[in-house]
């Protein structure tokens, strides 16, 4: 299966740095919607065949446009919304707070899922909840699903779970609003990246690191 994970569009907790993770939260900003819909025609060249988002308001509003251009219908998901800020939420998430929560949910990725984000999940938790989302689109039989969803889920969940792609990487690359990680497998037999936000991932064990952009790939 063919899993395209997009982030969201901007929204105004986006402009002025806030760690906004609550349901339904907030909508998309003018170029937020711009973002949405420019989807369509960014990804004209994959055959979706199903659409899911998050039950947060920013995901459904960015998938819209691509569920009308393709005739689909978005299927709302609450196991794979934002990971909960907790105590920090509406925190402003360039400060220690944010350094704090994005700290915390790469070592989930590494391995260290007890560990509780404070007031808010452990990681066993967020993965259970993402993993069985992923579990139901694998087992509709859609060879092609486009995920939307937020920008901490999306790289915590490549990083424990494709196999070319390591705590070292997400962290280093974050995902611009309706930026995309392509990943093809199955929660049988794994996940491989296959690019992320336009750069193509090696495989592990080519190119240097796991989660290396191959060299001349866009960064």
């Amino acid at each position: 299966m063919r899993l395209l994970l997009v982030r969201h569009g901007q929204t105004p907790a986006n402009v002025d740095y806030l760690l906004d993770t609550a349901v339904p939260g907030p909508g998309l900003t003018e170029l937020g919607a711009r973002q949405a819909a420019a989807l369509p025609e960014a990804l004209a060249g994959e055959d979706v065949e199903a659409l899911y988002a998050s039950t947060l308001v920013r995901t459904r509003l960015t998938a819209a446009p691509l569920a009308a251009a393709r005739g689909l219908d978005v299927v709302v998901r609450d196991g794979v919304r934002e990971i909960s800020a907790g105590d920090m939420e509406g925190l402003r998430g360039d400060t220690e707070h944010g350094a704090l929560y994005m700290r915390t949910a790469f070592a989930w990725a590494a391995g260290e899922t007890d560990l509780r984000m404070p007031g808010g999940e452990s990681g066993t938790e967020f993965l259970a909840r993402y993993d069985a989302v992923v579990a139901e689109i694998a087992a509709s039989g859609a060879r092609t699903v486009v995920l939307v969803s937020h920008g901490a889920a999306i790289r915590t969940w490549a990083a424990a779970r494709a196999h070319n792609v390591d705590v070292p990487f997400a962290a280093a690359h974050r995902l611009a609003n309706t930026g995309t990680v392509v990943l093809e497998g199955s929660p049988a037999d794994g996940w491989k990246a296959l690019s992320w936000a336009g750069a193509t991932v090696a495989p592990a064990g080519q190119g240097g690191p796991a989660g290396q952009p191959l060299e001349g790939a866009g960064g």
